[in-house]
């Protein structure tokens, strides 16, 4: 007997037909038309309207403040912008230097900052408006904006002989404050503004006094400066960003650092006077192809590199943070190169298994100095047991402390210790200029110095920072001090 066979329903090949394609694509021609009609029509109903630029091709809520910051950047040449942190100030530079790119032709714009990376993050920024532009108004690479009608917006790395090479009409100078070697760069600056009789908007978080930022803010030798500056009560939901709950947590985490709440939400210049690193070394070691040949940024950590690494390891799991630094030794002088905050509760076995995948990248370090005040020797011993070469405890007794922390100094006062200006806002918002400048120093009866940090602050980058560098030298008896009667 035949199998039973079943049948199917015949196959046809599925037919081509050119003008139902056509149709579609021409329906698809006349959306995008109109689409782009309605987005031209949209940028053209808010020429001239500052307010209804931020709203309608920024997405941004203009307030007060910001559109009092529009009509001194009509108005004035020279502009020193000091704003409260978290209220804006990038983003709302960036839409006005956006807005007079896109609304007049032959503009020659550049933005620049203390760090390339900072600088394109602002060039970033601002390309993130312009998507929002009709279609083939302004073509977008990395570190350049082009527009149709000639005008064009440049990010430039802080270095003066790159800058006076150009013709610029507008400029935007962000975190003055941070630059270092600033003097220099102003004078690059104003040689490029001279023959467009251009603008400078110079923009900052006060920081050190013997600055060029504070000099545009107070001195009567810039008097040409017209200056914007407000506390944080005139941002304040509704009139600004801020939030007054987190505006009393912000106060309350600062209770105990003044100088840094003073600093950032007041935007006054403030510095205790028992800080270890003072604001102005700080910045000097912000580094630049300037200052250092070398435009600081960090290493990714999982690519390969080849060089002399040290390690330092603060470690902590609850209450304060693990925090993980790396240097990397070069011509006598040490640049920073990684920096990793672990986020809470830390599990040890993450850190060291990081570690472990970072050494692999970068190759073996030649130390890792390890703060084993609270695990003991163990965490060594962990580390040696995860494949992580070269580990080697600290106990933090306070003439190892002095020893690490006169250390830092020294090198940076001598001009041989550099790092990128980095920011971060997890585990917690900050940056490494601050976190610098959080560690107190006080002269003890006994002749010794002891080290503190105001309560709600952070000082593990500090230290861990300070480990690194001190892992460059081989470690040496701890001194004994005793008492010896009459």
């Amino acid at each position: 007997m035949r199998p039973k066979t079943t049948s199917h329903p015949a196959i046809h090949p599925r037919r081509f037909h050119s003008d139902e394609i056509e149709a579609h694509r021409r329906g698809l021609r006349e959306e995008y038309r109109v689409y782009n009609a309605s987005q031209c029509a949209k940028a053209d109903a808010v020429k001239g309207d500052t307010a209804r630029f931020f709203t309608e091709i920024c997405h941004l809520k203009p307030f007060a403040y910001q559109l009092e910051l529009a009509e001194l950047y009509r108005k004035n040449q020279f502009l020193a912008v000091r704003w409260p942190r978290q209220t804006g100030k990038s983003n709302s530079i960036g839409g006005l230097l956006l807005q007079d790119a896109y609304e007049n032709p032959d503009l020659n714009i550049g933005f620049i900052g203390p760090s390339w990376r900072q600088t394109k993050l602002n060039l970033r920024r601002v390309a993130g408006f312009c998507h929002n532009l009709p279609s083939g108004t302004c073509h977008i690479q990395k570190t350049r904006i082009s527009f149709k009608n000639g005008s064009v917006i440049e990010a430039f790395p802080n270095n003066p002989d790159t800058i006076r090479g150009n013709t610029f009409h507008r400029l935007w100078w962000d975190e003055t404050n941070f630059t270092a070697a600033d003097e220099d760069l102003y004078d690059a600056i104003l040689f490029t503004l001279g023959t467009t009789n251009g603008k400078l908007v110079a923009s900052s978080t006060p920081f050190n006094r013997d600055s060029l930022f504070w000099k545009m803010c107070n001195h009567k030798d810039y008097a040409d400066f017209v200056k914007q500056h407000f506390s944080w009560e005139k941002a304040l939901d509704p009139a600004g960003p801020l939030n007054p709950q987190m505006i009393e947590r912000i106060r309350r985490q600062f209770g105990d650092d003044p100088a840094r709440w003073r600093r950032e939400m007041e935007a006054e210049w403030a510095e205790d006077e028992d800080v270890w690193l003072p604001q102005s070394l700080i910045v000097s070691c912000v580094g630049t192809s300037k200052n250092c040949r070398l435009d600081l940024q960090q290493f990714d950590p999982e690519k390969n590199y080849e060089s002399r690494f040290f390690g330092g390891l603060d470690l902590a799991q609850t209450r304060d943070y693990c925090v993980f630094s790396i240097v990397e030794s070069l011509n006598d002088t040490l640049y920073l190169r990684f920096l990793k905050i672990f986020h809470q509760p830390t599990r040890y076995a993450h850190v060291l298994g990081f570690i472990k995948l970072v050494q692999d990248h970068f190759g073996s370090f030649e130390k890792i100095r390890v703060d084993y005040t609270r695990e003991g020797p163990s965490i060594i011993a962990d580390m040696e047991n995860s494949g992580i070469d070269n580990a080697e405890g600290v106990n933090f007794s306070v003439p190892r402390k002095s020893e690490m922390a006169s250390l830092l100094k020294q090198r940076m006062s001598n001009g041989k210790f550099f790092y990128p200006l980095l920011n971060w806002e997890r585990p917690y918002r900050g940056d490494i200029c601050t976190e610098l400048n959080v560690e107190r120093y006080d002269l003890r009866k006994d002749g010794t110095i002891g080290y503190s940090h105001p309560n709600g602050t952070h000082d593990d980058v500090f230290w861990s920072i300070a480990l690194a560098v001190y892992a460059t030298l081989e470690l040496s008896p701890e001194p004994f001090l005793t008492v010896i009667p009459r």
